[in-house]
């Protein structure tokens, strides 16, 4: 076996090798609880305003943050009570399906 040939044939097994073991993290991290939030903090929303700049509404225990985040970091906009804050669900966001539903029905053929 040429020179090439034995190291193309070391870097595709190692390549694999790496992909496996990336796998088995992410599986077994999941049922690990790896990643989860816990503690105090919890995200109660977000709005993206543009690609690169957004509001977010994070409580810390009885209050909420409102931070802003943008490509200069995270700036702290105010402070609201947790119990100020209405608890109906926001309406949901359409999806793309959503937007071409209308499009596909007037299409369909009778």
């Amino acid at each position: 076996m040429s020179p090439y040939a034995s190291y193309f044939l070391e870097s595709l097994l190692l390549l694999v090798g790496v992909c496996v073991l990336a796998v088995l993290v992410l599986a077994f991290g999941r049922k690990l609880g790896l990643g989860k939030p816990h503690g105090p903090l919890a995200l109660r929303g977000h709005l993206p305003l543009d690609a690169r700049r957004a509001v977010y509404l994070i409580q810390v225990g009885e209050q909420v943050l409102v931070v802003g985040a943008s490509e200069s970091g995270l700036t702290k906009l105010g402070e609201v009570i947790a119990s100020e804050l209405a608890t109906d669900p926001v309406t949901k966001s359409r999806t793309f399906a959503d937007w071409l539903k209308p499009a596909a029905d007037g299409r369909a053929k009778p």
